[in-house]
């Protein structure tokens, strides 16, 4: 008999929201994190036909000295050209998503979290037991992106109008943790969340997919 696939919760949230923070509390709980944006450096990591493919479609501009990947000039491409995002996405969006699929089969846990911050653009909801989304307001967004990034006011706004609104982030999440407050309050909420999804792993149950969105402590 096949071993059954791994449950699997999607981790979702807009850009500056907080993803990686809470995804590093539940590997330090022992949960396999599968995270898409680590995915993808590494299909174009230096050597790859992949990071030559892209260098073509958007030239020598987003080439390093070193002739690894420029990605601050890559992302400033795609923040102010729809196109060049579309075109971005359709050249590494099928190489992560294969990346992402041998990540997970060879993962284990009882349980696994996959970072994936265009789930609600990609409408891939349905394939996950579970949607975590990592929720804060726009102001909080763009201080952090100003702080973190050290974006220009232009490039914050873009970034924000290139992903789907917060309610519909809300629309396909299962479980909403906010990370609008102190970076303090994320533990608990994950560690709670923990318990929650080794019952549910346990017991093969979820519903696939997501209706309305429960905050911690009040998952279905």
């Amino acid at each position: 008999m096949d071993p059954a696939p791994p449950w699997r919760v999607a981790l979702t949230g807009g850009i500056a929201s907080g993803k990686s923070t809470v995804a590093a509390l539940f590997a330090e709980l022992g949960v396999p994190i599968i995270d898409l944006d680590l995915i993808a450096r590494e299909v174009v990591a230096p050597g790859t036909a992949l990071l030559n493919e892209v260098i073509e479609e958007f030239g020598a501009g987003v080439r390093c000295a070193d002739g690894t990947l420029d990605r601050r000039a890559l992302r400033e491409r795609v923040l102010r050209d729809a196109g060049a995002r579309r075109a971005l996405e359709a050249l590494l969006h099928p190489a992560i998503s294969a990346r992402a699929t041998e990540h997970s089969a060879s993962a284990g846990g009882p349980y696994q979290i996959v970072v994936i911050p265009l789930l609600a653009e990609t409408g891939a909801a349905g394939e996950y037991e579970r949607v975590l989304l990592i929720d804060c307001d726009e102001a909080t967004q763009r201080a952090r992106l100003a702080l973190r990034d050290r974006l220009e006011p232009g490039l914050i706004e873009a970034a924000l109008a290139s992903q789907v609104s917060r309610a519909a982030r809300r629309a396909v999440a299962t479980d909403v943790i906010d990370n609008s407050g102190a970076a303090a309050a994320l533990r608990p909420q994950v560690q709670a969340l923990h318990q929650r999804y080794l019952q549910l792993a346990e017991g093969r149950t979820g519903e696939l997919g997501a209706s309305a969105p429960e905050p911690v402590g009040k998952s279905r």
